[in-house]
Parts: C-alpha cells; sequence; structure tokens
C-alpha cells in the first residue's frame, strides 16, 4: 500500500511553498517543461549564444534531469515522510535544494562548463543524502533503491558532463540511455504499486490485481535491459529483454483493467500513460534493427508514459496533499488530453507519415509546453498556500 497523506502537526504558515516536497519542485518542473520547448527555440535561432549544452543533447539532458527528476524528487520527499514517519526536507533546506536545481538548469545554457556539471551532479547526490537520512533511521529497507536510483542518476549526468567536457571520448547518448532506463523503472515501481491501488479506491466494481510472477518478470526485465545499456551491449540481447519486458508491462496493464476507468479521468489519465511502456519497449526491439530511430522509443517513453503518467501525479498527489477532493475538473481533463496528445503526435505521426515529421515536432511541442502551463497557472495558487483542511504540509 501507498499511503503518502501528511500528518497533522503544527500550524501552516501562510505561505506553504517550502512546507513539504512536492510543492516547490511540481511548480518548478510544472514551470520548466513549458518553457523548456522556447528555450530550445531560442538556441537554434542564435539567440542564446555559446550554451555549454545545446540542440538535442540539452534537450535529452533537461528532460531527465531537469523536468522528470524535480518530479521524482518532489514525490520522493513528500512520500518518504510518511514511508518512515520522519521528516523530510522542508523550509531553508527544500528552499536550497530548489535553487541548486534552478542553477543547474541555468548554468547548462551558460559557458560555465565546469560548474553547470558540478551543479547536475549534485543536485541528485543531495536528494539522494536527504532522502537517506529518515530511510536508514527508520531502517525502511524496502525502499532504499530508491537513493541507489538517484545515485545512479548522479553518476549518469556525470558521465554526460565527462564527455562533454572532453574526458571521456565516447557519445553522451550512452549516458543519456542509462538515465532513460532509471527513470523507466521508477515509472514501472511507482505505477505498480499505486496504479492497481487508486484504480480499486476509485472506481466502484474494479478489481485490479498483482500477480508476482508477472511483476518479478515486468521489473527485473527492466533491470536487465538498464545493465545490458550501462555495459554498452546491442543488438539480440537487447531486443530479446525489451520484448520480454514489453509483453511482461502489457500483461500487468490488463490486470488493472484500465477498461473500467473511462468515467475516472483521475484514474484513467495514469492507464492511459502507462500503456505507453509496453510501446516504448516495443519501439526500442524495432530500434535494435533499425528498423524505427532511437529517439521515437526515447519520446515515446519521456511524453507518454512520464509526461503522462507525471501529470496524473502531479494532479492528485497535489490536491491530496491540499486537502482538496481528489476529482479532476476541466482544467486537469485538458492537462491530461493535452499531454497525451502531444505524445500521440510525437510518435505516431513520423512513423506513419514520415515526411511531416517536422510539423509533427512542432505539434507535439505546442501541445506539451500548453498542458504544462495550464498545470503551472492552474496549481500555483494550490502548492503556495496552506492546506485548505488546516493541516501541516
Amino acid at each position: 500500500m501507498l499511503n503518502i497523506d501528511e500528518p497533522t502537526r503544527g500550524a501552516p504558515k501562510a505561505f506553504a511553498l517550502f512546507e513539504l516536497g512536492f510543492r516547490p519542485f511540481y511548480l518548478l518542473a510544472s514551470v520548466f517543461a513549458a518553457l523548456s520547448i522556447p528555450l530550445w527555440a531560442l538556441q537554434f535561432s542564435g539567440i542564446l549564444p555559446h550554451p555549454y549544452l545545446a540542440g538535442p543533447v540539452w534537450h535529452a539532458h533537461e528532460m531527465l534531469f531537469g523536468f522528470t527528476l524535480a518530479v521524482i524528487v518532489g514525490f520522493l520527499f513528500t512520500a518518504g515522510r510518511n514511508w518512515t514517519s520522519l521528516p523530510t526536507p522542508t523550509g531553508w533546506p527544500l528552499c536550497g535544494l530548489a535553487v541548486l536545481w534552478v542553477a543547474a538548469r541555468v548554468l547548462v545554457l551558460t559557458p560555465y562548463a565546469v560548474a553547470a556539471a558540478v551543479a547536475n551532479v549534485a543536485f541528485p547526490l543531495a536528494a539522494a543524502a536527504a532522502l537517506a537520512v529518515p530511510f536508514v533511521r527508520a531502517r525502511n529497507k524496502r525502499n532504499y533503491f530508491f537513493i541507489a536510483l538517484l545515485v545512479l542518476l548522479a553518476f549518469a549526468a556525470a558521465f554526460i558532463h565527462l564527455t562533454q567536457l572532453g574526458l571521456l571520448a565516447v557519445p553522451a547518448w550512452a549516458g543519456l540511455q542509462v538515465a532513460l532506463d532509471v527513470v523507466l523503472f521508477v515509472l514501472a515501481v511507482m505505477g505498480g504499486r499505486v496504479i492497481p491501488m487508486f484504480t480499486n479506491n476509485g472506481v466502484p466494481g474494479a478489481s485490479a490485481t498483482r500477480r508476482p510472477g508477472v511483476e518479478k518478470t515486468a521489473l527485473g526485465a527492466v533491470l536487465l535491459l538498464l545493465v545490458a545499456d550501462a555495459l554498452g551491449v546491442h543488438g539480440w540481447p537487447v531486443a530479446a529483454a525489451a520484448a520480454v519486458a514489453c509483453v511482461a508491462h502489457l500483461w500487468r496493464w490488463t490486470l488493472w483493467q484500465p477498461w473500467k476507468t473511462l468515467r475516472a479521468p483521475l484514474v484513467w489519465v495514469l492507464h492511459l500513460a502507462y500503456v505507453w511502456v509496453p510501446v516504448h519497449l516495443l519501439l526500442r526491439v524495432l530500434g535494435e534493427f533499425g528498423w524505427v530511430a532511437p529517439s521515437v522509443a526515447a519520446h515515446a517513453l519521456m511524453v507518454g508514459a512520464a509526461g503522462g503518467l507525471i501529470m496524473g501525479m502531479m494532479t492528485r498527489t497535489a490536491k491530496g496533499h491540499t486537502g482538496r477532493p481528489l476529482r479532476a475538473d476541466r482544467y486537469e481533463t485538458t492537462c491530461y488530453v493535452l499531454v497525451l496528445s502531444a505524445a500521440v503526435v510525437r510518435v505516431a505521426l513520423p512513423l506513419l507519415a514520415p515526411g511531416q515529421a517536422i510539423h509533427a515536432i512542432l505539434c507535439s511541442a505546442a501541445l506539451w509546453s500548453a498542458a504544462f502551463a495550464l498545470y503551472a497557472l492552474r496549481y500555483w495558487p494550490v502548492l503556495s498556500r496552506p492546506r485548505i483542511d488546516g493541516r501541516p504540509g
């Protein structure tokens, strides 16, 4: 069971942005997601001169270590407090971590390469250390692996920056692929924990289930894929691991009974987002044989699965942790439709009509930016003000 509600403790403050981890990092991630596409356009236009990271490397790096990592850290700081009944960073320490994240985002757009590398490696390490304190004190061994994954992301970031600084003579994409696999594993673990529970709690008559054999196969195959990518393996071993993972995750998804969730937007968004995990894995199989571009699989994961699951979880947990009813209104539903449409356009259109790829990219970018801009505007007062039920957090 996953319960990340905050226990009652003390009186809330008038300004609550740094009262719990989800607040600043959800807001920062959504604003950055909305601005990242215009920032990329400014790079290509030459208005942002001499950036340290540029073009596709900057885009991939910031989707992983900017947008997605911010949401993961915000969620773990929030969930970790309930898992351990011990405090995670709030107040000035949380503000300091948020400032470090912002500094890392700014520095990669400057010529200050070493400072950018240090900031981007320091953020996941600092988050891992902050999370390790309550986890170790509470002996919460079940979730130790989250600390390890944050450290692994720090190593992946270090690898990427060492290649950009000319200290490693290998492509930056090797480190980016490992980071993609880590994100895939986090999404798979958290999806398996929350989607069946939210389905059964939010949909009358649903009986979403989990089977141990399917769970072990689904997660184990993703870990095998991560190891293969870390070792630089290519070809049929990677395709085989991805194929097994694809079948297991699709089977897992059907056990959650997605067809019963059509009347519950807070639930169906998670199901529609999660189905992009097996789509990503199938595209990885095809990519290993050269039948599709690797970027198509990457966008299926990051726009479809990560974007959709993040949007769904950011709305649900923000509502729950601020004392609001767990119902999606037309604004949240619009956000869901926009971000999932961005995934369909970005992945399907280039495959079906290669000549329209540039139009697909532009349309998908507009849909993505609109989705997260709407979230940021809608949730700024929610995230920055105290809970409406008077409880802290």
